[in-house]
């Protein structure tokens, strides 16, 4: 939003030629950012239509969205084919990115018709982001089933996940898996699922819950999986609760980590504009940016 601006306002007072030049020298004196914060429609964005969704994520300089399922924004692979290409104007026209779906595709199911209806929609929201000009789609295990043995389990699991990374992979949209669900969140668990899921379009999307605490730790669980991650991480509000989000975003920075962190808010707060820009503030915080 401030870019957008300054550029606009620089062009009218300079010319062209002028202008550009001194937007060259800016971008050559400004430090790269890799670590960025944007928004994911859960909760903050989910009663908004895609309009209101770009002005409030322009206004906050939440620049990245991740669009979800079932939300007012209407997404959907239901889209017409003139209708994505709105969708993609709109984002093309806005300072705003789509980074991507998040879905609720899960290859967990115990029944194969289930299985495959769950790859089918992936499948479907890949074309979709494909078309509005996102770069991927977000997919779960997302539990284990009752009578079921958790290596088998897992290995399907597994196994989908390379399906639709190859699917993917064909039409430029990367898997994001989310570390979510019941028993699979746990990231042993999830270290094990992705080492099933080989494929190299498969990617972790890290999910900022206490069960990243279990076991041996935030710094141990980080790296059972930090050579897997993707360009998206879902976290909560930065300020409220106990995470340790000072520490995860020192782990992140240390890895020289390059992405969106997706805020996946809990809360219902009536300005929203206002609460996006409280949480990059404290973002820019924690990540050296302010």
């Amino acid at each position: 939003m401030v870019q957008r601006n300054r550029r606009s306002f620089l062009t009218e007072i300079l010319g062209s030629s002028a202008s550009l030049a001194v937007l060259q020298s800016l971008a050559a004196a400004a430090p790269a950012q890799r670590m960025r914060l944007g928004l994911v429609t859960y909760l903050w964005g989910k009663d908004m239509d895609l309009p209101a969704l770009l002005d409030v994520c322009e206004k906050s300089g939440l620049l990245g969205v991740e669009l979800r399922t079932e939300h007012k924004h209407g997404v959907e692979p239901s889209l017409t084919k003139a209708e994505r290409a709105e969708v993609k104007k709109r984002f093309a026209d806005s300072p705003v990115e789509l980074v991507g779906y998040g879905s609720n595709a899960q290859y967990h199911e115990a029944e194969p018709d289930k299985l495959q209806a769950n790859i089918k929609l992936t499948q479907d929201y890949r074309r979709l982001m494909h078309d509005c000009g996102g770069t991927g789609v977000k997919v779960k295990p997302n539990a284990f089933v009752e009578g079921v043995p958790r290596e088998k389990t897992i290995e399907q699991i597994g196994k989908a996940l390379n399906v639709v990374g190859a699917y993917g992979a064909d039409y430029g949209q990367k898997i994001r898996v989310e570390v979510h669900g019941r028993g699979t969140s746990e990231l042993p668990v999830m270290k094990a699922i992705i080492d099933v899921a080989d494929h190299p379009n498969v990617y972790v999307c890290w999910n900022c819950n206490d069960v990243d605490l279990h076991g041996e730790g935030l710094e141990h669980n980080f790296n059972l999986v930090k050579n897997r991650f993707g360009d998206t991480v879902h976290v909560r509000e930065l300020e409220i609760g106990g995470y340790p989000y000072a520490e995860l975003m020192k782990l992140f920075l240390g890895m020289n980590y390059e992405g969106w962190f997706l805020l996946e808010a809990r809360t219902d707060p009536a300005d929203k504009i206002q609460a996006m820009i409280a949480q990059r503030r404290v973002f820019e915080k924690l990540t050296g940016q302010a």
